[in-house]
């Protein structure tokens, strides 16, 4: 139930609108920012580490250049030429790429298709650098029907998955051998299920060997779950069906299991992974030597089990566990030489990276300090992403394997990550604020010194800087929040306020960070004569500590309704110039949940409310996501009752508008359809918009993402007078 995944470590740099003059009116503000002139952002790759680190190589002005890390020698190692199909006049458009280990063969995605939230789908071709030939993997099949192409380790082979089947390609022979023949609609190998992929980040389902000789692989038979049908009415006379096999709360999941085929072609040895496969999920698996490590969850995800499994034989063994009175964050082990590895755990109220000898966990980051990420293990330390001083930051630490004191990386304030290589000598480091838009630099660990700079942009920002404070709303709970003024304020003057809530387990608003185009809209919204501010109620996952992020436990969009409402009381009665009797609040998914419970709540608190594709009611959501939080419907029906907004429509009294795509895989618009007949039940007045064959994100066919915004300003603008009074 979200429209962002954030990650401490990994920073994307996708693309946003540089914020525009803030002399100009609304409409035309949010062209500069939306429409399709829009300035976007400078980014560096994509880019990969070869050599151990002593070089790289990124994508540029459509060929691949190398340099070499310490003094930035630059040599073309593939040009554009190169990289042009015969009897085309135009080179490859490379979305992504990868080399074998001796750098002679290149492999290049192209062609790409979205398949549910990102491009994953598309064409490959394979570059022999010392022959020149240039040709596509998989010979003549329809364009744009690959997933997930690899280079075997030895270089020797490519695997890839087409129609929820594995294949192997021979590199020089270019001979095609099926390795999976089972494939359907409903039994999908190499790749997952809908769940899978939105909940556990799992999209590239299958790993190969370290010897290039077997691939490891999850296999979904998703024919026992409930179907979903999306209906797309606009592109033919009659409506056609998209069928989705998507499991809601308390209903059957995919039944998952792992296998093992040999590269060559043969059958499949499946892992004797323990207990219901549909009531388990394998949320992780990685090659460790001949064995596999699985990361295995019980259907309530209050339990992890890393499991290694025999290759060979399927037996598994438990090797270190997790668990917790709540849920459990699965994270991936990182193997060091010895057979150790490192973990994250809450076991004793913070997450904090373990080393596990013989299956005995031993603490390596210090107390009290939640590990956002581990960005690299070497022989001698890890180097972790932390921020224990201020929550809204992030910055690097190195601590040594044998624990202790623990060195601060990173300068300055924001948020930085990093993309470290194998030799832990040099890092791309990629800093904002939320201020300042991404810079990327090489820089040399562990001095933090700047090497070079890779990728630099500047904002126009001419409002006040956005200010971080703290809502303390009572009971020792302080919130962390931001404010955006407008351009002109007058701290004598009273200002309406508008709100932007998330305030769901999967993500925080309030960070030091670049907030590319969204935060470009806060910033029109404010120079209009608004003030917008957020605020991170507890049950976000913020740095704070286990209490903090899981006192949310069974009762999610309880707690959040509750403490949004302390936090905006308290900014009235400590800050003068906001103006109580014009506040609203705006959110998306999650957020829109939040906007929904906020409005029929505390009515009265909030004079407009605009929700985007909300889950009013959360037995409609699926599996994976709401019973990790939630637990099953059977054994909290009070929960799942009181936390979603659909049973609480008749405190509606202000403005509403809701706004949903009905072509949401994620969010149903099944649900605000039924949110839509509880206030006409109730004889609620409210405005709703649906964009048709839209995804959750809004954003698809030319002009959607300036009408949304767009929508939203204009409504904000008619039910709540702008300007300082």
């Amino acid at each position: 139930m979200r429209l962002y995944r954030f990650s401490a470590f990994l920073f994307l740099i996708c693309s946003a609108a540089v914020l525009p003059a803030q002399e100009a009116g609304l409409p035309a503000r949010l062209a500069g920012i939306f429409g399709a002139g829009a300035p976007r952002m400078k980014s560096f790759g994509p880019a990969a580490w070869i050599d151990n680190g002593a070089a790289y190589t990124t994508l540029e002005s459509g060929e691949i250049a190398r340099y070499a890390t310490a003094t930035g020698a630059r040599e073309v190692m593939v040009s554009a030429k190169q990289l042009t199909p015969a009897g085309l006049t135009k080179p490859l458009t490379v979305a992504g790429y990868s080399w074998t280990a001796d750098q002679k063969r290149l492999l290049v995605f192209t062609n790409t298709r979205k398949v549910w939230r990102l491009h994953t789908r598309g064409d490959y071709w394979i570059l022999d650098r010392t022959s020149g030939k240039l040709r596509q993997v998989g010979g003549k099949w329809e364009e744009a029907s690959l997933l997930f192409a690899k280079f075997s380790p030895d270089g020797k082979g490519v695997a890839f998955v087409r129609g929820n089947n594995l294949f192997r390609e021979d590199v020089e022979t270019g001979k095609i051998r099926q390795l999976t023949m089972d494939g359907s609609a409903t039994l999908i190998n190499g790749t997952s299920d809908w769940a899978y992929e939105e909940e556990l980040g799992i999209r590239d389902g299958y790993r190969w060997s370290p010897d290039s000789q077997s691939i490891a692989y999850w296999q979904f038979d998703s024919s026992g779950v409930g179907v979903f049908n999306l209906i797309n009415n606009t592109d033919a006379t009659y409506p056609k069906l998209i069928p989705i096999p998507y499991p809601k709360v308390g209903t059957a999941n995919s039944a998952v299991r792992v296998g093992v085929v040999p590269a060559a072609g043969g059958k499949t040895k499946w892992m004797a992974v323990p207990g219901d496969p549909r009531e388990n999920y394998i949320a992780g698996m990685r090659w460790q030597g001949k064995s596999l490590v699985l990361q295995h969850l019980n259907r309530l995800q209050n339990r992890q089990d890393l499991l290694e499994a025999d290759a060979k034989t399927g037996q598994v063994k438990q090797v270190f566990q997790d668990k917790d009175e709540t849920w459990v964050d699965s994270h991936e082990p990182e193997f060091l030489g010895d057979g150790s590895f490192v973990v994250l755990s809450e076991r004793d109220g913070w997450r904090r990276a373990y080393r596990v000898v013989g299956g005995a966990p031993t603490a390596v980051t210090p107390a009290g300090v939640d590990v956002m990420g581990v960005a690299r293990v070497t022989k001698e330390h890890v180097y972790y992403v932390a921020s224990p001083e201020r929550a809204t930051e992030r910055h690097l630490y190195r601590v040594s394997l044998q624990g202790g004191a623990a060195e601060r990386l990173s300068t300055g304030g924001g948020t930085h990550s990093y993309d470290i290589a194998g030799s832990g000598e040099f890092t791309f480091h990629t800093y904002s604020s939320i201020d300042a838009p991404p810079t990327t630099e090489l820089v040399s660990l562990p001095d933090h010194r700047r090497v070079r700079v890779l990728a630099e942009n500047k904002a126009e920002t001419k409002g006040p800087a956005t200010e971080f404070f703290k809502v303390a709303i009572g009971g020792g709970v302080e919130m962390d929040a931001w404010m955006i003024k407008p351009v002109n304020f007058d701290a004598a003057r009273r200002y309406p306020v508008l709100v932007y809530v998330y305030g769901e387990p999967a993500g925080v608003t309030v960070t030091d960070s670049w907030q590319g185009a969204r935060g470009a809209y806060h910033r029109a919204i404010a120079d209009q004569g608004y003030i917008v501010v957020s605020m991170d109620n507890r049950g976000t996952p913020a740095p704070k500590g286990r209490a903090w992020r899981k006192v949310v436990y069974g009762s999610v969009g309880v707690l959040s309704a509750a403490e949004q409402a302390a936090g905006l009381k308290a900014l009235l009665a400590m800050r003068p110039y906001l103006d109580g009797e014009r506040a609203a609040i705006w959110g998306w998914s999650g957020g829109g949940s939040n906007t929904l419970n906020a409005m029929f709540r505390t009515p009265g608190l909030y004079k407009v409310g605009m929700s985007v594709a909300p889950v009013p009611d959360q037995q409609l959501y699926d599996t994976i996501y709401q019973e990790r939080y939630m637990g099953v419907p059977k054994d909290n029906a009070k929960g799942y009752k009181e936390g979603s907004p659909i049973n609480f429509a008749e405190g509606l009294a202000g403005k509403l508008l809701i706004v949903h795509g009905t072509g949401d895989d994620n969010c149903h618009y099944q649900g605000v359809e039924r949110l839509a007949n509880r206030l006409v039940e109730l004889g609620k007045p409210f405005d709703m918009m649906a964009y048709p064959n839209r995804s959750h994100s809004i954003n698809e066919g030319t002009g959607t993402s300036l009408h949304i915004h767009s929508l939203m300003g204009r409504y904000l603008m008619e039910h709540l007078p702008a300007g300082g009074r």
